[in-house]
């Protein structure tokens, strides 16, 4: 029995995460009226022997119902220069493609012109996560640019890495 415990409010969880750095991604898919996007900020690699990643997907999305039955997609890391592509795809509704250069993956699925990495991949399970779902990917190709930051999320705005100098 743990005691001296305090309850742990969806406030005060949220307040602590914020300092929590993660990288931006948007995770694609091409639906049969066209190409469909999130941003999701929870991308994580799973194992190396199968390559598997995986992220986290609010309940209330309604862009991952037009890209679970479709069964592939691409996960996009935005560099640092990406945050007004971040904000596009955060936001429900409208054509976040809109302005956007993209190209098919080897799979079929947007690449995102000028994200600093990418991974092809394939829905090998999705279970329940509380307020969430766990998508859980096989990775079937990926590539990423020779150079440049990834754009990171952390105190409740865009952040970017700054190189030290030894």
């Amino acid at each position: 029995m743990v005691t001296g415990t305090k309850e742990v409010t969806p406030e005060k969880f949220r307040d602590v995460l914020r300092h929590v750095p993660t990288g931006v991604t948007v995770v694609s898919a091409l639906a049969p009226d066209g190409p469909v996007g999130l941003a999701v900020g929870s991308f994580v690699s799973v194992s190396l022997e199968p390559p598997l990643v995986g992220f986290f997907v609010a309940k209330t999305s309604t862009t991952w119902p037009r890209i679970e039955p479709l069964g592939r997609f691409c996960v996009n890391v935005l560099g640092e220069d990406g945050e007004a592509v971040s904000r596009a795809f955060a936001v429900s509704g409208g054509d976040k493609f809109a302005g956007l250069d993209w190209r098919h993956s080897p799979m079929g699925s947007p690449v995102l012109d000028g994200a600093l990495a990418w991974f092809d991949c394939t829905a090998h399970q999705v279970s329940e996560a509380g307020d969430h779902v766990f998508v859980l990917a096989d990775v079937h190709d990926l590539s990423v640019r020779p150079a440049g930051r990834p754009l990171v999320f952390c105190h409740g705005t865009y952040q970017r890495l700054v190189t030290r100098k030894a």
